[in-house]
């Protein structure tokens, strides 16, 4: 018997939710349907919820430091789920995963150094190279059969000396693309080869459909390890996001304390009090909402596809291999990208996110977040329909 109803619509207006109350500032106009930013519209576990009470009803929300409890269930929770075996000595807490992303660029490169990504990716990878001002260098990737690939032969040929570090999202995000063991292999002995250090988003670790397996990075051998910084969280996978909570992994002990320093002297000194609360609840007990909310993600996938492959036709969705994100290919319509943005923002009312925004290799594509439930689901594709139509 399940325990969690996906089905039941709660109201996020007015809540101060980017995803709901900001589309009259983001998309310019508020009466959108919003289908675009990374959350789900599903509650988070019943013992993340009472977790955070727990520590409400105290009353006293002084400074808190992050307990060797957390440490454990992090580790617990990539054992158990993963077979990676952590340990917590690597582990260095920080709010999340775009502010990890900054402090390690910041901490093992300077100025004016090339950072490589592969393109299409998480446009903040883009923002945080440029915010630093890094160079960023980008790798392209070929789409096939619903399906990205590293060229990893341009990959290699790009790295000249002058590289310092790669930004790797895995899973991939927006392609939903699930990494094997042997393609993160092939890339990670070129990293160590030419001396790249590798900074691994791996926040959609336990988003991954049927059929497909998560491997960590870092775990595919020590030498890749010791190059490697791994950027977690339990945000993505429980739905909990604006509690802050992130956790980077780094073996390399030289590295370690060098991007601990580097956060010294930015101030960071733990998290909220919620969220070290929320991070432990949801690995410790977790693990029942996230086999039935991804069953549900899974058949809303289903429904999706098989709703694009039979009443518009012209439009081409893939089922991906992890995330709860669609990547959806516009480009037989022939449109530029402002044209099928405004078709979908004031023909069909729907916001969704750009290909674009992702890099250019993107163009023509959108991506559609179907964490939702079943009814907006529905609605969001019968407005899609009528805007590409």
């Amino acid at each position: 018997m399940k325990t969690y109803n996906f089905d039941e619509y709660i109201n996020r207006k007015n809540t101060s939710s980017v995803k709901w109350d900001e589309t009259v500032h983001i998309f310019g106009r508020g009466d959108v349907l919003p289908m675009w930013v990374a959350d789900m519209d599903f509650q988070a576990p019943i013992e993340v919820t009472q977790a955070i009470m727990e520590k409400a009803k105290h009353g006293i929300y002084g400074y808190t430091t992050i307990s060797t409890s957390v440490d454990d269930a992090v580790k617990s929770w990539f054992l158990g789920r993963h077979g990676w075996d952590l340990n917590t000595e690597w582990f260095t807490y920080i709010s999340g995963v775009v502010p990890a992303l900054s402090a390690t660029i910041q901490a093992f490169s300077d100025p004016g150094d090339k950072i490589i990504l592969f393109s299409p990716v998480y446009y903040p990878f883009y923002d945080m190279i440029k915010h630093n001002d890094r160079k960023v260098l980008i790798s392209p990737m070929q789409y096939k059969d619903g399906r990205y690939h590293m060229d990893l032969a341009h990959f290699e040929s790009q790295l000249d000396g002058t590289v310092k570090m790669l930004l790797l999202c895995n899973p991939h995000n927006p392609g939903g693309t699930v990494w094997t063991q042997e393609e993160l292999k092939q890339l990670g002995e070129i990293c160590v080869e030419h001396g790249i250090i590798v900074v691994a988003d791996e926040i959609h670790a336990d988003l991954v459909l049927k059929g497909n397996s998560y491997t960590p990075f870092a775990s595919i051998s020590e030498e890749i390890a010791l190059q490697t910084v791994t950027c977690l969280a339990p945000t993505k996978t429980f739905n909990i996001a604006g509690l802050q909570a992130s956790v980077m992994v780094t073996p390399n002990q030289i590295m370690r304390e060098k991007l601990q320093f580097f956060m010294k002297r930015q101030g960071h000194f733990t998290l909220n009090i919620f969220g070290i609360s929320a991070m432990e609840a949801a690995y410790r007990h977790g693990g029942q909402w996230l086999e039935e909310v991804m069953e549900y993600i899974e058949e809303n996938m289903d429904i999706a596809v098989s709703f694009i492959q039979n009443e518009i036709p012209e439009v081409i969705a893939f089922k991906p291999e992890g995330t709860y994100l669609l990547w959806i290919d516009c480009r037989k319509l022939g449109l530029e990208d402002e044209e099928l943005t405004r078709r979908l923002l004031h023909k069909g009312k729907l916001a969704l996110d750009s290909g674009k925004k992702f890099g250019k290799e993107a163009d023509g594509f959108v991506r559609m977040n179907v964490a939702c439930t079943r009814a907006t689901l529905q609605e969001g594709l019968e407005r899609l329909k009528k805007a590409l139509q």
